[in-house]
């Protein structure tokens, strides 16, 4: 409202350094007039600098996204015509690691993990189908009354058929995968796929039951395969040695693991090496985790 009984807009401030002085007030010295004429000028000039850095960095920014678009493009194509219809030839070749490298396209990504892992266990749909309806029903028995348990009472040791009982463990967890995504927690739209891929583990393999720290793994597979198929990825992936050793708490095995661990480490980063045994920093405080 006070802006409309103004007789006039006011300029911008730069703008301003070029106008006279108001009729009531004395006249800009020419000393005072040039030094601002000047001092405008220069601003001109910075202003038209920044202008054009950041037209430059905005068009190498586009450039370097067409690039990385065209690049991705060329893989999905290599990927899908060459190296899937023939992935038993191809897998082991430095075309297929240097391509691995350089990051599998998200369109593919599914496919060749799946082939990666493969399925040496022979894991069908409809097993998938058997251990979920299995883990629902022990959800349901869990839901009349039975007490819960804590991940304390998991690592005392369930006996292999009571390991089922650790079902009751992974709604803990759910809600902890990947919080910043909010897409695993309660409401979000991978919470029940993620429930059911770790319940149908859990009654698949009652020897292992639910250990935390598989939902990470069963949530980062759940982004790029279908429920069934990431279902069948994360129980060949879990079976493999390495995998199975830590989540049963296999502890002969681990000290093997730690030591080659070790091994490569000092191999690759000498320095840093060092610095751990300086400070005794053993791969059993860190790996687990990892």
């Amino acid at each position: 409202n006070v802006r409309k009984n103004l007789d006039f807009e006011p300029l911008s401030t730069t703008a301003l350094i070029l106008e006279d002085r108001p009729a009531n007030l004395p006249a800009k010295p020419a000393e005072e007039a040039q030094k601002h004429r000047q001092q405008y000028e220069e601003m001109v000039v910075q202003a038209k600098k920044r202008e054009l850095k950041e037209a430059q960095r905005r068009k190498k920014q586009l450039e370097e996204r067409c690039k990385l678009e065209e690049s991705i493009g060329n893989a999905v194509l290599t990927w899908n015509n060459e190296i899937l219809p023939n992935w038993e030839t191809m897998w082991c070749s430095r075309k297929v690691r240097d391509l691995w490298w350089q990051g599998i396209p998200p369109s593919v990504r599914g496919k060749v993990w799946s082939l990666a892992i493969g399925n040496e266990l022979n894991i069908t749909h409809e097993l998938f189908d058997i251990c979920l309806a299995r883990a629902k029903e022990r959800w349901r028995s869990f839901s009349t009354g039975n007490p819960t348990v804590s991940h304390e009472d998991a690592d005392v040791g369930f006996s292999a058929a009571d390991r089922e009982a650790s079902l009751e463990l992974i709604k803990l967890d759910i809600s902890r995968t990947f919080p910043n995504l909010c897409i695993f927690q309660q409401g979000g739209p991978y919470h029940d796929t993620l429930h059911s891929i770790l319940g149908a583990y859990t009654c698949y393999r009652p020897d292992v039951g639910y250990v935390q720290g598989m939902s990470f793994i069963a949530a980062v597979l759940i982004l790029n395969l279908d429920t069934a198929d990431a279902f069948i990825a994360f129980s060949n992936l879990l079976n493999k040695p390495c995998q199975m050793a830590f989540f049963r708490v296999d502890h002969g095995l681990m000290l093997t693991y730690f030591a080659a661990f070790e091994v490569f480490f000092e191999e690759n980063l000498p320095k840093l090496f060092a610095h751990f045994k300086k400070n005794n920093l053993t791969p059993d405080i860190y790996l687990i985790d990892w």
